[in-house]
């Protein structure tokens, strides 16, 4: 059983509060007796991820994460695994519909234990101390992004697995909001990944669609009127689905195109290909399962 508390359990929790309160439109009264009605939920998603990162310093990325399926959604099916190569590098290319998108596509990366990610620094992320070290941290700033292109240019030509999310944002999941929207959302994706090819060109690119990991039900609640805008009902519906356990029946599907190379560093023509396997990805993404 996860511990009952520790300073790390205090500091997610602490997090959750303001995340909720953030989801609600309530930030402002973060600093007001209000929190205390969510800190019974944000406490009990707190001990999960300790429990999470946990089981990730102990057994790996790839279990840990497996674990964290079996708590949060009724399973995941994946295909096109035989995409992945066993060794050499490669760099996954993932849609970012949000909630548990990430460890769906950790758990289903087994067979690449070296596997490390390009995140946004976030709070959260940064106080998960045994997931952290398998994470390329993302700053805001412009500045400081060269360093992550070395550290994820280093990986790769050391034969490792690496994971982006080149839309660097929320997206709409397919199977909630529909194909039209998924495909549109490609046109925000960065092409920068190219850079990659040029800087280790034994690179295979693997496009990868996640889908069915946003509650229909949840985008459905009453409280989600509450909010104005479709981000923001969106962003409502998101933290209602990670508190209250009737929004977990979902099994989410993972779906791995197959490799592409960057022939000559030619970014245009790789991008294209991306773009086109993603959108064929999504309009097959109903009948594939």
């Amino acid at each position: 059983m996860p511990a009952a508390s520790s300073p790390l359990i205090d500091t997610l929790t602490e997090i959750n509060i303001v995340d909720l309160l953030d989801s609600m439109g309530l930030l402002r009264f973060q600093g007001t007796p209000l929190r205390r009605l969510f800190r019974p939920v944000a406490r009990r998603f707190a001990r999960t991820a300790n429990e999470f990162d946990n089981r990730v310093g102990d057994h790996g990325l790839a279990q840990g994460s497996a674990w964290l399926m079996r708590q949060m959604t009724a399973g995941v099916h994946t295909s096109g695994l035989e995409n992945i190569p066993p060794q050499g590098p490669v760099f996954i290319l993932a849609n970012h519909p949000g909630m548990t998108d990430t460890v769906a596509l950790f758990s289903s990366l087994a067979s690449r234990p070296d596997l490390r990610v390009i995140a946004l620094d976030r709070p959260f992320l940064r106080a998960l101390p045994h997931v952290a070290r398998q994470l390329i941290f993302l700053p805001e700033e412009e500045s400081g992004r060269m360093a992550v292109v070395r550290a994820g240019a280093k990986h790769l030509k050391e034969g490792g697995a690496l994971l982006t999310f080149p839309a660097g944002e929320i997206e709409p999941d397919p199977a909630t909001f529909g194909s039209r929207r998924a495909v549109d959302s490609l046109q925000n994706w960065s092409n920068s990944y190219a850079l990659f090819a040029r800087l280790a060109p034994e690179t295979q690119f693997v496009p990868t669609l996640v889908s069915h990991v946003i509650s229909s039900a949840a985008q459905r609640h009453p409280l989600t009127w509450l909010r104005r805008t479709a981000s923001n009902k969106e962003k409502l519906a998101a933290a209602l689905q990670v508190a209250l356990p009737r929004y977990r029946d979902l099994v989410a599907r993972v779906a791995f195109g197959a490799p592409l190379s960057a022939g000559q560093g030619d970014a245009q023509a790789l991008g294209t290909s991306v773009t086109s396997q993603m959108r064929q990805l999504i309009l097959e993404q109903r009948s594939a399962f």
